[in-house]
């Protein structure tokens, strides 16, 4: 096997183990938060101990918030933020899938109040995994809000 070669950056973020196929859909989540300016990198299936194929996403001058890390959870759960500064990672972490997601994130929904009149959508955790819209109630997998 051939290894991979990928520049490195400087200051900005690599998202990691991101199971394979969901790597363009993160580059997505960034893309719509952040305006690309710099190098990215999108790296598909890629070789991976523990999930046997995975995908990266690097992308210069770019630091992950909060905010945009818990849409990266709602399409990749076992993902890892690394933050570059200077060359170094100077902070990982995983991912953590919210208890409650407000206003980021539209219903799927087309008859839920949200999506007629001004109201900001709120999202809750269930213990299935899935997420209940707090105005129609109805379950929506996590990866269908983005």
């Amino acid at each position: 096997m051939m290894p991979l070669n990928v520049q490195k950056i400087s200051d900005g973020s690599v998202v990691d183990h991101i199971a394979a196929g969901a790597g363009s859909k993160v580059l997505a989540i960034l893309s719509s938060s952040h305006p690309i300016e710099g190098m990215a990198a999108l790296i598909i299936n890629a070789p991976s101990k523990k999930l046997g194929r995975k995908d990266i996403v690097k992308i210069e001058n770019v630091f992950i918030d909060e905010t945009t890390a818990n849409k990266i959870a709602l399409i990749a759960p076992k993902a890892t933020v690394n933050i570059i500064r200077g060359g170094e990672v100077v902070d990982k972490h995983h991912v953590e899938m919210p208890k409650t997601l407000s206003g980021l994130l539209s219903c799927p929904n087309p008859k839920c109040i949200t999506n007629s009149e001004k109201a900001k959508t709120s999202f809750s955790l269930e213990e299935s995994g899935s997420m209940r819209c707090r105005h129609c109630e109805r379950l929506f997998k996590p990866e269908e809000l983005v």
